[in-house]
């Protein structure tokens, strides 16, 4: 106990010296906002993938789904790694980097304005993040509350406080730059720390031959045996919406794509490609692999898990080596952290420059910089309050507030940004249609399926699955988009526009 102590101890220390080391090399918005657009390969590409992989990953999803789709729920981190970060390097990276900088866009909700011309839409995108990135935020405190108070047992309440105060002082202090450093170290913990707790947990049932044996001879809800160790599990419909949500959702994730805009040239695009992708395969794969055995640890009780979705992999956990445990809560806490930063500064700014800032037009540097300082604690705060509150209610899943938040976030956003950075012919009214659809189908699938308590299902496909709606919600704006932007038709006003905008591609400069 004294060991992880000592190692929890030691690495929050380490966390706020960065943060003070950065508070003199912050001078500027940019600087807070995106490290001042210098940041290398190794530090985006350990930044996108730590913002990406949280205790959401590794709590939530990969206990609910472990338990749903047994040894194939690895799908979802293959998917993760290249769908969800080997193929948004690929086919947004440089141009997301190019057309930010040409358009000097800080902020997604900045980039919707400066490309389509209307300050409209950045209102409306800022208020979208701001309102759907602080379930996601209460998601991540409630994961890593309920290890901590396994390993630990010290309560969630007083988990998701000290969490919240240690992350709000190394942000506010350090700004882009000390987030990019501490997850560097962040995603160093967690390389080794999930490829050690996997390896732990298959010895405990005869390595990974005897563990796939084990799992083989649980039966599903018909009585039969073999699906939970099968390829593709009992459920591959739906273990496809899981796929989706978790993997094509981060293409249109404020804070993810965002890293774009923070990196330096073409040529670290190329490295981050590389490196991010290893480490998705890494860590989400392994994340995935291991609730896969959830099965062997929990109490099948009437169909769901004794512990509760949630309580799966801190069940799995309480069983390891204590030093070890000790060492999984630190890697936990790295990745919450992690991207508990990413959120935080991404509102933030968002609600700085893109609702505040353009009321108060003669703002300098130095009151930017105060203004998003002190939101970073009201986000923090908010989301402290409602991360204490779903906990409290038994009824709330991780995976739902987060599928929730995504579902809202992709699909209002992914198709408007990626047709916008390929695309001339992509229209307000689309981009707006697209918004309006997004939030609209999450809000009333929330409504009307999770908190009506009603289930629909459709070809084998769950559509009462908040992980199902934000899948098809993102599918459907991907279609919507181009056909309103063939009915619309850009004006000829805004055809100027945006060719000027397009030359950005033309320039060896940037």
């Amino acid at each position: 106990m004294i060991g992880m102590w000592v190692i929890l101890i030691v690495y929050l220390l380490l966390m706020v010296g960065i943060g003070v080391y950065y508070r003199r090399k912050t001078a500027s918005v940019t600087d807070f906002v995106l490290g001042g657009r210098t940041l290398g390969p190794w530090f985006t590409a350990f930044a996108y993938g730590t913002s990406y992989f949280s205790a959401v990953i590794f709590v939530g999803y990969a206990g609910r789904f472990g338990w749903s789709y047994g040894v194939a729920s690895t799908w979802v981190g293959i998917g993760n790694a290249v769908i969800g970060s080997l193929l948004p390097w690929l086919i947004l990276g440089r141009r997301s980097r190019i057309m930010s900088k040409h358009l000097q866009a800080k902020t997604m909700p900045e980039f919707f304005e400066k490309r389509y011309n209307s300050p409209g839409l950045k209102l409306a995108a800022a208020l979208i993040i701001f309102v759907f990135l602080i379930p996601y935020t209460a998601s991540v405190y409630n994961g890593l509350s309920r290890l901590f108070e396994k390993g630990f047992g010290i309560p969630y309440k007083y988990c998701i406080i000290v969490m919240a105060l240690f992350t709000a002082i190394y942000v506010i202090l350090g700004g882009y730059k000390a987030t990019a450093l501490s997850d560097f170290i962040q995603g160093i913990f967690m390389l080794v720390g999930i490829t050690a707790v996997v390896m732990a947990v298959l010895n405990k049932n005869g390595g990974l031959t005897g563990s796939i044996d084990k799992m083989a001879e649980i039966p599903d809800a018909t009585g039969k045996t073999g699906d939970f160790a099968a390829l593709f599990g009992p459920d591959p419909v739906n273990l496809l919406g899981v796929v989706l949500l978790t993997s094509l959702g981060t293409w249109g994730l404020p804070q993810m794509v965002g890293k774009f805009y923070a990196v330096k040239d073409d040529k670290s695009v190329k490295i981050g490609t590389i490196v991010s992708t290893v480490f998705a395969v890494v860590v989400a794969g392994g994340c995935y692999f291991l609730g896969g055995f959830g099965r062997l640890f929990v109490d099948n009780v009437e169909g769901a898990p004794a512990t509760g979705f949630d309580g799966i992999v801190p069940e799995m956990m309480d069983q390891i080596p204590e030093l070890l445990f000790g060492i999984v809560i630190v890697l936990v806490l790295s990745a919450s952290m992690s991207t508990l930063s990413s959120l935080v500064l991404t509102s933030s700014s968002v609600l700085t420059i893109d609702l505040i800032k353009p009321f108060k037009k003669n703002m300098t540097d130095k009151q930017e910089l105060l203004i998003m300082r002190i939101f970073i604690g009201v986000f923090l705060l908010i989301s402290v309050i409602i991360a204490i509150f779903t906990l409290e209610n038994p009824t709330t899943i991780i995976s739902t507030l987060m599928s929730i938040s995504w579902g809202a976030l992709a699909g209002a956003f992914l198709a408007p940004y990626l047709y916008g950075l390929y695309s001339k012919k992509i229209t307000k009214a689309a981009v707006a249609a697209c918004f309006i659809s997004g939030v609209g189908l999450t809000v009333a699938h929330m409504f009307y399926f999770t908190f009506g308590k009603r289930t629909l299902t459709i070809g084998g496909l769950a559509i009462h699955s908040a992980i199902n709606a934000g899948a098809i919600t993102m599918i459907f704006g991907l279609i919507l988009v181009p056909l309103v932007s063939l009915i619309t038709r850009n004006k000829e006003e805004d055809k100027a526009y945006i060719e000027d905008v397009f030359k950005c591609y033309e320039n060896p400069e940037l």
